[in-house]
Formats: C-alpha cells, structure tokens, sequence
C-alpha cells in the first residue's frame, strides 16, 4: 500500500509539473482597434499575431505558446491605464507590446514600471516615452519605432535641405503626440537657422483647418510640416485643395496610414514622411512577411493599412521572444536584462536587431534605418531610388547612428 502511494504521488506531482510547465506565457497587446487611430492599432495587432502563430508553430518559447492578451484602447488615456492594471493585476501578463498613441503610453506603462513588468512599445514615436523614468534606477519601458527625434530631423532635413524650401509652416494636432513632435521639429529648424512662418494647431475630429491654412498660406508658407493622425491629416490635403493652395506636404511617419490616403484622394498625393518599413518585396524576409499578412487577413486592395504598425508590431514579438528564452524565465527583472543584453541578432521586417538595446538605451531603431516614403498611386512607395537599394541590403542598429536631437527628457 505504501509504494502504491508513493508511485501515486510521484505521478501526480509528474502530471502537475508537466501541467504548470505547458501553462501560456500571457502577453498583453494594448492598442486602439477602433476609432480614428484603428487604422495603426488593427495593423499593429494583426502583426503581432502573425509573430505569435509563427513562433507556436515551431514550439513556442521555452516549450510554452505565447497567448496574446488583446485590449482596444480606443486611444484614451484613461481606457489605456484601466486596461494596464487588468492586464497586470488579472490576466498576469508576463510583458506587454503595443501602444499607438505617446499620451496613452506615457499615462499607461508607469504600471508596467512599478509592477517590474517590460513594455515594448511598438508604434508610439513620442521621444519621451522610452525616457519616462529615467529618475528611476531601472526601467522597463522599450521601443522598437522611429522616435520623433529621429523624424523631426529628416522631415526638416528633408523640406529645407534636399527640397530647397526657405519657408514653413507647422500644423501639429493638440495631443501629446502632435505637441511633443512639434516642439522636436522647432528644435531641428533652429539647428537649421530656420524659424516656421506659422505654427497652427488642430484638435482631433476637426474637419475644418481653413483658418490654420490661412494663416500659413498668407505667411508665404512654401511647405507644410505635419505632427498629427490620419484623419484630421487628411482635412489639411482637403481644406489645401478647397483654398486651390497646393504646396507640398512632409510630416511624420502617419501620413502613410490608409485614412490619410483614402480620405485625402487626390489632394493627398505626393506627401512624403520617414518610413521604417514600405509594402515592398525588397528582401526574401518581407516577401514572405507581406505574403502571409495579405493572404491571412486579406486587406482592401491588397494594400495594409498601415505597413510601418503591422512589421514593428511583428518585429515586437520577435524581440520579445528572443529576451525570453534568453533569460530562460518569464520574470519581468530578467526578462529586461535580457533585452538589455541580447546575445544573438533577431531576424525582423523592418531589420536585423543586433544588440539592439543597452543599460541606458532602450531604442532598438536609430537614424539610418527610416527612408522616405511618398503617397503615389493611393499607396506609399519609395521616394527615392537610392532608398529602396537601402532597403533591399540588410540593416542593423548602429550605435553610432543618433538622430539629430538628443533624447532627452521633456519636462
């Protein structure tokens, strides 16, 4: 009777191992999949479930699958910090990608930092972000998209050096997002000697800028400079056509987004804005990236509504997954460490992370990775030749390639 009981514990303690050791390592996914902004954060979410699928098909990470834990945000900060302690307190994520909108994350992820549970913002390009606790003696907050302190430059770079324009006007939506990227475009235009003739601002659903247009217009604007989403970027190309002002149009990364373009029509085309990844088979790896997005979730015209969200997104979970099974665990201090100090390079779309994170560097993407991209056709390509031969070769962080700006803390 006894070795019958001690057979009988073993197997039950054998069955209970085996049970915990197949539990899901949870993995929250914050974004809005409504709403103005739906167009990024659908785009980034079925990107990190295309990662998910691949990484579980070949037997997950330490022999576990990844679960996704998916929340819309609607891009409120207020929904954002409700979902950040549910999926903390409840769900018991063991880490989070995600966040679209800079003002959700900066409300969100202070949960994140003091549950000691790593973020790895994907979209949100507020330069601050990935700087929130820098007062603090560790930080788990990560970014693996084109900081504004990367793209303000190139956009000021871009209408003032390459093109030639003497004057320009700013139009930056009253977010956190439009706001912090117009003050990182004022900083790269005074490096540059130049002062903006105008700096007008719009809130979101605006659907009239006619009056932010004049003011530009009659300054002698020769370009106009952009920091806002989709939407109301798209009254500027219509309120432009209403004035018959057509000057061009350069701005951050979400002119390319598919309710800018659809909602622009004509007025939108020729735009141009820093881009991390373009829908475009430079390379075998996003061949087969594009393939299987457009084959799984079948977009209209076979065009992702928003290519730079739905290959960070993917790319997110690659990192992700690397710091895990580096660190062996799913705790949060050692998961970070991990990503501070990844030993081996990970394959991504946008491109080829090797130690794309540091101690006191939580940027995965620097200054020679964007190219620029151009609405053409109701789509974005290439704006210049050389670009797309750059991204066609392969890509890795280079420490010594900064933005401009220093990423420093905004108060």
């Amino acid at each position: 009777m006894q070795t019958k009981f001690k057979l009988t514990a073993v197997a039950l303690a054998w069955v209970a191992s085996t049970a915990f050791a197949a539990d899901p390592i949870k993995v929250g996914v914050a974004g809005p999949f409504t709403g103005g902004s739906s167009s990024m954060g659908v785009s980034m979410r079925d990107g990190v479930r295309l990662a998910a699928d691949e990484i579980n098909k070949s037997g997950g990470v330490l022999g576990r699958q990844l679960l996704l834990v998916e929340r819309d945000d609607e891009a409120k900060n207020e929904r954002g910090v409700q979902i950040a302690q549910e999926l903390i307190s409840k769900e018991k994520v063991v880490a989070a990608v995600g966040y679209i909108n800079t003002g959700v994350a900066l409300a969100s992820q202070r949960f994140f930092q003091d549950a000691k549970i790593p973020v790895m913002n994907n979209v949100a390009t507020g330069s601050v972000i990935t700087h929130q606790f820098d007062d603090q003696p560790e930080n788990y907050i990560f970014r693996n998209s084109a900081h504004d302190s990367i793209q303000a430059p190139m956009i000021v770079e871009e209408a003032i050096t390459k093109r030639g324009f003497k004057k320009v006007a700013i139009l930056a939506d009253s977010t956190n997002y439009g706001q912090l990227g117009r003050e990182d475009l004022e900083k790269a235009l005074a490096l540059k000697n130049v002062k903006a003739v105008a700096v007008e601002k719009f809130n979101i659903k605006d659907v009239d800028m006619t009056a932010q247009l004049l003011k530009a217009k009659e300054a002698g604007a020769e370009a106009v400079l952009t920091y806002g989403i989709g939407p109301e970027l798209a009254q500027i190309a219509n309120g432009m056509t209403k004035l018959g002002w057509k000057v061009p149009i350069v701005g951050s990364w979400t002119l390319s987004m598919a309710n800018y373009i659809d909602n622009a029509g004509p007025g939108g085309e020729g735009a141009r804005m820093p881009q991390t990844f373009i829908q475009e088979a430079t390379t075998p790896k996003r061949k087969a990236f594009i393939d299987n997005y457009l084959k799984t979730f079948k977009p209209k015209n076979n065009r992702i509504d928003s290519p730079v969200s739905a290959a960070q997104g993917y790319d997110s979970v690659y990192l992700l997954a690397a710091a895990i099974k580096q660190a062996g665990s799913t705790d949060g201090p050692k998961i970070k460490a991990a990503l501070e100090e990844l030993k081996a390079p990970v394959d991504g779309v946008v491109t080829s992370y090797n130690k794309p994170f540091s101690k006191t560097d939580h940027d995965a993407i620097t200054a020679n990775i964007p190219v620029f991209g151009e609405v053409k056709g109701q789509r974005v390509v290439y704006a210049y030749a050389d670009d797309q031969k750059k991204a066609s070769e392969v890509r890795v962080k280079d420490a010594n390639a900064k933005g401009a700006l220093s990423q420093t803390k905004k108060p």
